[in-house]
């Protein structure tokens, strides 16, 4: 498979820096570069779909009407810091 090529301007200071970081991760500026491209590509599809599922299970409360009590789903994201196990909330009519 062919790679396609693209160009990049880096400002000196930038590809000074990466030169450095290369040299003592035993690496190429281009490894760098391709490794923060892909971790910055990761983190935006992430967001992206945690915001699509936020969207969908928003639409899901809305259409149903049902919800977590917010007392009860800080419970649930409090357990694990607690070291404790909380049973997952389940969805309740809403107050409408």
């Amino acid at each position: 498979m062919a790679t396609p090529t693209t160009t990049i301007r880096l400002p000196e200071e930038l590809k000074a820096r990466l030169a450095r970081l290369a040299e003592a991760e035993g690496t190429s500026i281009h490894g760098l570069i391709l490794d923060a491209i892909a971790e910055k590509v990761d983190a935006l599809e992430r967001r992206r779909d945690f915001h699509e599922d936020a969207r969908q299970r928003l639409a899901q409360m809305r259409d149903t009407g049902a919800g977590i009590e917010w007392d009860e789903m800080q419970r649930r994201l409090r357990a694990p810091v607690a070291d404790e196990d909380a049973p997952r909330p389940a969805a309740k009519p809403g107050r409408g």
